[in-house]
Parts: C-alpha cells; sequence; structure tokens
C-alpha cells in the first residue's frame, strides 16, 4: 500500500496564496471586461437632408461645439459635403455623427444613395429638413424604414419661420404655439401620406438647442436605444437640462462598483495598500470630469458656444474632484475616506469573499467605493451650476429637481 505522503504548513500556505492569486486575477479580468464593453460602444448616427437645411450646425449642436470651432463641422449656405465625413464626439470618440451628401437634387436615387453612403454601418438616420417639406424627404424617410432602420424627421430654423410669422402679422394675433403646431401637422401629414405609419417630427433651431424640441428628441433617442449604445449616447449629450444630468448621473453611478473593485484588485500585490488604487481612481475621475463637461477643454467649448467667459463657468466647479485633481489631492481625499472604514470593510468581506482574503483590499474597495460615490454627487451639482450660468440669459428653463445619491447600502 503506498503511503499516505504528508503536506507541510508551507506546502498549504502556498496553494492558498496560489488559488488566490488566480482568483483574484481571474476577478479583474471579469470587471475590466465589463468596463470594456461600455467604453468600446460604439454609435454611428446618419444625418443627411437638403443643401442648406442645416446638417452641419445640426451635428455642431448635438457635439456641443460651435460652427467656428476648430473641430466643427464645416457650415454654409452651399452644400460642402460631397461624401460621407464622420465627426467624432470631442469627449466620447465612439459616438459618431456622419455627414452625408446632401439629396434633393434632380439625379437623386434614394436606393443608389442609400446604397452608396452604407445604409449598414449606421444605427439610425436624422433626416434635416427647412422652410419646406418636400418629396424628396418622404421618399428617403420611406426607404430607410423598409431597410430596417429607425429614422427621426427634424425639422430645422423653426426659430426663422416664427420671425417671419410673427412680422407678417405685425405682432397682432401671433401665436408662437399655434405657427409650430403648423409646421409640425404639416411635415407629419405629409409622412402618413407617403406610408409612414407613425411619423416623429421635431421642431428646434440648432442656435438655439436648449428650446424646442431639442431635449425632447435627445430624450426620444436614448429611450430607443438599447445596452451600451444607450449609455454612450447619454454621456455624449451636451448639458442642457437637469434632467440629463440626473440621467448620466444614474448611469455612472451603475458602474462605480465595477471601477471601485477594478482600482482595488488591479492593484492587490503582497503588501499593498490603499495609495496604489490612486491612478486607476484618477482616471475614472477624469472621465466623470468629461462626462459631466467639466475639463478645461469642455468648459472651453461651452464659453465659445454661449459667450460666458471661462472664468465664469469655472468659477461655478467648486468640489475637490472638479478643481483640484491631482494625485496629492485623490491620495488625501482616499485616505480620509478610508478612516472608519473598517467597520463597513469587515462586512464587505462577508458579502464579497475574495476581497475578505487580503484585508487592505477590503479597505481599498471601500474608499475607493466612497470616494467615487461622494465624487459624482460633487461634479453633478458642479455640472448643474455650470449649466445654469452658460444658460443665464438666453431664456432657457430647465428643470431645478434634484436627487441625492443613492445610499451606498443599494451595492448590497
Amino acid at each position: 500500500m503506498a503511503r499516505l505522503q504528508t503536506i507541510s504548513e508551507a506546502e498549504i500556505q502556498e496553494m492558498s496564496s496560489t488559488l488566490q492569486s488566480r482568483l483574484v486575477t481571474e476577478v479583474v479580468a471579469q470587471v475590466q471586461g465589463m468596463l470594456e464593453q461600455v467604453s468600446s460602444a460604439t454609435l454611428d448616427i446618419a444625418v443627411t437632408g437638403e443643401s442648406g437645411s442645416g446638417k452641419s450646425s445640426f451635428i455642431n449642436a448635438f457635439r456641443g461645439v460651435g460652427d467656428e470651432d476648430p473641430e466643427a463641422a464645416r457650415t454654409g449656405v452651399t452644400e460642402t459635403t460631397r461624401e460621407a465625413v464622420a465627426y467624432t464626439h470631442p469627449t466620447v470618440p465612439t459616438v459618431r455623427l456622419w455627414d452625408l451628401p446632401g439629396i434633393g437634387t434632380p439625379a437623386f436615387h434614394p436606393e443608389r444613395y442609400l446604397r452608396d453612403v452604407g445604409l449598414a454601418q449606421y444605427d439610425f438616420f436624422i433626416i434635416v429638413a427647412s422652410e419646406r417639406f418636400r418629396e424628396c424627404h418622404v421618399t428617403l424617410a420611406r426607404c430607410v424604414e423598409q431597410a430596417g432602420k429607425k429614422f427621426y424627421f427634424v425639422r430645422n430654423k423653426v426659430d426663422n419661420d416664427l420671425e417671419a410669422s410673427a412680422r407678417r402679422r405685425g405682432g397682432k394675433g401671433f401665436s408662437e404655439g399655434d405657427v409650430l403646431e403648423k409646421i409640425r401637422c404639416n411635415c407629419e401629414e405629409g409622412l402618413r401620406k407617403s406610408g409612414v405609419a407613425q411619423p416623429r417630427v421635431f421642431l428646434l433651431s440648432c442656435f438655439q438647442p436648449q428650446r424646442y424640441d431639442f431635449p425632447l428628441l435627445q430624450d426620444t433617442l436614448e429611450r430607443e436605444l438599447e445596452g451600451h449604445k444607450r449609455q454612450v449616447f447619454l454621456l455624449a449629450l451636451p448639458n442642457l437640462t437637469s434632467a440629463v444630468l440626473e440621467k448620466k448621473r444614474t448611469a455612472l453611478g451603475g458602474s462605480v462598483w465595477r471601477a471601485a473593485m477594478a482600482a482595488c484588485l488591479s492593484s492587490m500585490t503582497p503588501g499593498g495598500a490603499v495609495r496604489s488604487s490612486v491612478p486607476a481612481l484618477m482616471e475614472t475621475l477624469r472621465s466623470y470630469q468629461r462626462s459631466f463637461g467639466l475639463d478645461t477643454d469642455s468648459l472651453c467649448r461651452l464659453a465659445n458656444l454661449t459667450g460666458k467667459s471661462y472664468q465664469e463657468l469655472y468659477r461655478e466647479v467648486r468640489s475637490t474632484s472638479g478643481r483640484e485633481l491631482s494625485l496629492q489631492s485623490v491620495e488625501g481625499m482616499l485616505s480620509q475616506v478610508a478612516m472608519g472604514q473598517q467597520v463597513l470593510a469587515g462586512l464587505l468581506e462577508s458579502r464579497v469573499p475574495v476581497l475578505g482574503t487580503i484585508t487592505s483590499g477590503g479597505v481599498s474597495f471601500v474608499a475607493s467605493y466612497f470616494l467615487l460615490r461622494s465624487a459624482l454627487k460633487d461634479l453633478s451639482e458642479d455640472a448643474e451650476r455650470v449649466m445654469h450660468k452658460a444658460l443665464e440669459g438666453s431664456g432657457a428653463e430647465s428643470n431645478d429637481r434634484q436627487e441625492d445619491i443613492p445610499d451606498p447600502g443599494d451595492f448590497y
């Protein structure tokens, strides 16, 4: 009979260490994989319409850049787009808006047009019209729908229509609501006659995106997208309403635990400490800044777009995570949060066993989680103040309702 080989205490410790290391590696890979799925999700939006309808101005307004900005799509009274041109979003580069060649020429054939511009690569179409509703819009909309793609009809430059109507009436009997309703009904009727059962028409002015149907269009697109595409679209939206800011905070809040766990587990080395999570946390906080439009580039673009000075907007950013983001400041915030978190770390270890194997890991996760949660609340409040300052004097109305960040218990 073979003798049973005894296992020494050292061998047991080595086996335990090996299993622990492999388990941590697997968890890190899974968490990082979930984060990468969101960051790598792409969204391609096709924008088409007649020459001079304001396609390029729409793309610029959606991206939050002015027509004179170096990153802006080219605008002009004549057709400037000869082939499909992609414009990436300045803070969410996986979101691309495509300025397609103009329609409406005598040689326009919708089937050939959609084939030439590459119909299949776009997630949905925005058809832009101004001043008049024409047969080419109807024909293109029908072909896009028949191809199984969604389209949204944008009636642009309604501010010009309102001004013209007011001049004709001399200010007597003029009703903005009646004029807008007449324009909407005309567009919807034309689309229904062509066989579009449920036409969706949005009235807007690219020079006043906070007014008319621009927020409604954003809300509709965000609601009808799914999965990671919905989240990247939401993070790409300009901060024109409090509702958008709340949605961004909710979306980012849902992945705080993943970001905190990735920062914690990726730094798990023998003798690892809380400070080792700082570089990963710094990158996450920078992404939060960009999402809320609080980084330097975003504030400069907003200043150029609204006529406010950069200094005016920056004064509304008051949080440490918004103004003083550096390795030293993050280390300081993390250390403050980590103090007194030992009890919570013990609770977390009982919920997430892999962290219970490394005490410093448990503390690091708890501190990281609370730090990111707190920063989200502070940055969203900064963004709210910046938005109000940017829209000050524009006549825009925004929803002032805010909600507190959920208690960390939602993680458990």
